[in-house]
This record gives C-alpha cells, sequence and structure tokens, in this order.
C-alpha cells in the first residue's frame, strides 16, 4: 500500500451580510466569511491538503474563483468533486486532522456534526475526521476577528 500526507490552510475574512459557514454546516453569527464561495476555510483547507497529497496542485486551481460556475457554491459540493479527482489517481482518504482558529463563535459543541457532515461527503468513517478548535488568544487577525482560519494534514491511501 501506499501512502502519502498532505498539509492545507486557509483564511477568510469575517464581514458582516455572510452566511457563517464551517466544516459543512451553518453557524449564526453576526459576521460571515467573505470568499468566492460560501467560504468555508475548513473544507477549503481539507481540499488543499488532499490535493497537495496527490500532487495535484491546490483548490484554486480546480475551482478558481473567477468561474461563475463556483459563486457562492457549497464548499461541500468542492469537497466531494476534490475526493473524486483524488480518486482519480487511485487514492482515497486515510484520515484528517485539523484545526479551526477562531475567537468566535465557539465551535466545541458542533466539532461531532461537522465530523459526520464531512464523513458523509467522503465516504469515509467518522472516527477518521478530527477536527479541532482553538483561539488565537486575541492575538493578530484572528484574535481581533477580522477573519478565521483553518489547517489541515491527510493522509491518503492506493493499494
Amino acid at each position: 500500500m501506499k501512502v502519502r500526507v498532505g498539509f492545507g490552510y486557509d483564511v477568510h475574512a469575517l464581514v458582516p451580510n455572510r452566511e457563517l459557514w464551517l466544516g459543512g454546516i451553518k453557524f449564526e453569527h453576526e459576521l460571515g466569511l467573505l470568499g468566492h464561495s460560501d467560504a468555508d476555510v475548513l473544507i477549503h483547507a481539507i481540499c488543499d491538503a488532499l490535493l497537495g497529497a496527490a500532487n495535484m496542485r491546490d483548490i484554486g486551481y480546480h475551482f478558481p474563483d473567477t468561474a461563475q460556475e463556483y459563486k457562492n457554491v457549497d464548499s461541500k459540493i468542492l469537497l466531494a468533486r476534490t475526493v473524486e479527482l483524488i480518486a482519480g489517481k487511485g487514492y482515497r482518504v486515510g484520515n484528517i486532522d485539523a484545526t479551526v482558529c477562531a475567537e468566535r463563535p465557539k465551535l466545541k459543541a458542533r466539532i461531532p456534526e461537522m465530523q459526520q457532515v464531512m464523513a458523509d461527503v467522503m465516504n469515509i468513517d467518522v472516527d477518521d475526521v478530527s477536527i479541532k478548535a482553538t483561539t488565537t488568544e486575541k492575538l493578530g487577525f484572528t484574535g481581533r476577528e477580522e477573519g478565521i482560519s483553518a489547517y489541515a494534514v491527510v493522509l491518503i491511501e492506493k493499494d
């Protein structure tokens, strides 16, 4: 069996008049993430990690923010397509370990829901999707609540 690892990172600004989507679920919050799609930083970081592990460039290459078909798209669609892309090279998702950096909203209570949604989209066991949440202790753009970032490490496998 061949295994590969990949790393992904994404960040989006928090702005008024946008919905806040993280890990494929909607959060009630006064600010949302700015982006061409729904700007789900967690899913975008995971997509980048998966594509990187398969040596298939990045999310912007496959789903450019200049393409109208991706305007306001649900990032779960991008995640499903990313899994299909790596499957085209014979890979499947082994496991994911991701961290979201946000001061607010508090994410801990909804992490199991995010894990289940993403596991369902990728057709993997929920135990293979680890999501953690942290703050930056009021430091930097995240601490000032100007944006949210996410990091992801993935393992993909090929027989």
